[in-house]
């Protein structure tokens, strides 16, 4: 199945042709058809989109609190409109389920803006202390670098702070989905933001993403992705001082008590692994499970590992796609083999291709048990539909193996008794922890500890990114 190809980027409030004639080709990953092609965006193309920023920034800042809020929710507004199209488009270019798409990717950025309408509303970008008037201000203009794995939520989680605090924006959308960007910039430009508030440069890493990192007028820079290059865009944001957030990966455990209910633990816990196809930072892939439980834990967690529909993410029933590109496939499937070669026994899933799937980008639901908490696969972030299961012996044990990670992104508890959980929950050193299964909420900050992260999205303090405070004495 083809989509439109989309010939041009938005700078200055008008779509308009790249300075560069390559084009990037955009590959549905349960398929391998190429279904669209957009432009590959050049250096020239970054100046063009933050001179356009920064030439905006001066009356966008001066906006209303009101204003600001009209135009998020007439642009969430505007997302529900395209929803169908925009969960068809992210099933499509990414392979994420229907069943996901239409729960989460296409709904979820909605969320987030309105919530972000309603925030600034009530948030007090003023105080008194003493005799100094403290004030937070826009911060001026931000760069974004986005990921492929939840194209439009990642998206919106800069953008709805970003225009809610008064700054403009400029974004390079991930070169393997952007063409749900596309129709985010189509939603943009019909509710008639001001020219240059908002900007948008497909292309690659190199060079748009690094010109976009490293350019002397961008203010703050956000960027969701790998640890690699994560500390790539801090690199090149330090010889400017440039203000850097930094969401990167997770490699979360989730600690199942000895008094917690296993079955409903366990499960919940596979399915949480397995989300989008594993392809989540949060996704929690070490199970941690008392010894004297522990082979009931992996037998349950095999059985509801085989019971996944894997196959056309278009199905209703497709509870499993195919995972991004064929690089991510071989990545996921070379980590299988060495915890195999480093002492994992594998329960469910594995190495081969999932039966009936002879095109695509597909990895069986697999899971691992006898997992070493230093070995590999305990400690590298899979970004795939694998789970490993540790043992631990009493609850030291487990908040350590928990916490033995370079990440600190998220984690979980389960208990009967939830201030036993919320007791081991304040010891696990991440930046989100969900107890007995808690339902995620977007309103709260999101962000880690340690290489997962510097600074926060969402809520309160995911504004605060986009803002530089002032204190002005009277």
């Amino acid at each position: 199945m083809t989509m439109q190809d989309r010939t041009n980027i938005y700078i200055g409030g008008e779509w308009v042709p790249s300075t560069g004639p390559d084009v990037i080709q955009v590959e549905n990953p349960a398929t391998e058809e190429i279904i669209a092609t957009v432009p590959a965006g050049t250096a020239d193309d970054v100046n063009r989109a933050v001179a356009a920023a920064r030439a905006a920034f001066p009356s966008w800042s001066r906006t209303s609190v009101g204003e600001r809020a009209r135009y998020l929710r007439e642009l969430a507004q505007a997302l529900a409109r395209r929803e169908e199209e925009i969960a068809r488009t992210v099933t499509l270019e990414m392979g994420s389920p229907m069943r996901i798409s239409t729960r989460i990717q296409a709904p979820l950025p909605q969320t987030v803006i309105t919530a972000y309408a309603d925030l600034i509303e009530n948030y007090e970008f003023e105080e008194t202390v003493a005799n100094t008037l403290v004030t937070r201000e826009p911060a001026g203009v931000v760069g974004a670098i986005t990921p492929w794995n939840y194209p439009l939520h990642q998206i919106t989680n800069k953008l709805a702070p970003a225009l809610a605090a008064g700054c403009t924006f400029v974004l390079k959308p991930s070169e393997v989905s952007p063409l749900v960007a596309y129709l985010l910039f189509d939603a943009l430009h019909e509710i008639g933001l001001p020219a240059g508030v908002v900007n948008l440069v497909p292309g690659h890493g190199r060079p748009v993403g690094e010109a976009l990192a490293g350019h002397h007028d961008i203010d703050v820079i956000s960027f969701t992705g790998s640890h690699g290059a994560g500390t790539r865009v801090a690199e090149l944001a330090a010889p400017n001082v440039t203000k850097v957030a930094l969401e990167l990966g997770g490699k979360s455990a989730n600690i199942i008590l000895d008094d917690a209910d296993l079955a409903t633990a366990v499960k919940v816990g596979v399915a949480n692994a397995f989300l989008n196809s594993g392809q989540t930072c949060v996704a929690m892939t070490r199970m941690l499970v008392p010894k004297d439980r522990y082979e009931e834990a992996v037998q349950l967690a095999a059985g509801f590992a085989n019971s996944y529909t894997v196959g056309d993410p278009l199905l209703p029933e497709t509870k499993l796609g195919p995972v991004v590109t064929s690089a991510q496939r071989d990545k996921i499937q070379g980590l299988i083999k060495t915890a195999a070669a480093e002492g994992a026994r594998l329960v469910a899933g594995g190495t081969d291709t999932p039966q009936g799937l002879t095109k695509g980008y597909y990895v069986a639901p697999t899971i691992l048990a006898d997992v070493d908490p230093d070995s590999t696969i305990a400690q590298e972030e899979v970004f795939g539909p694998v789970l490993s299961i540790l043992s631990y012996t009493d609850e030291d044990n487990a908040v350590d193996i928990a916490n033995n990670s370079r990440f600190g992104l998220s984690g979980g508890v389960w208990s009967a008794d939830k201030n036993r959980a919320l007791a081991v929950a304040r010891r696990i050193r991440t930046g989100n922890v969900d107890i007995n299964g808690a339902k995620y909420n977007p309103m709260a900050p999101f962000g880690g500890y340690k290489q997962s992260g510097i600074g926060r999205e969402m809520g309160k303090e995911g504004l605060e990114e986009f803002l530089e405070v002032k204190s002005i004495q009277m």
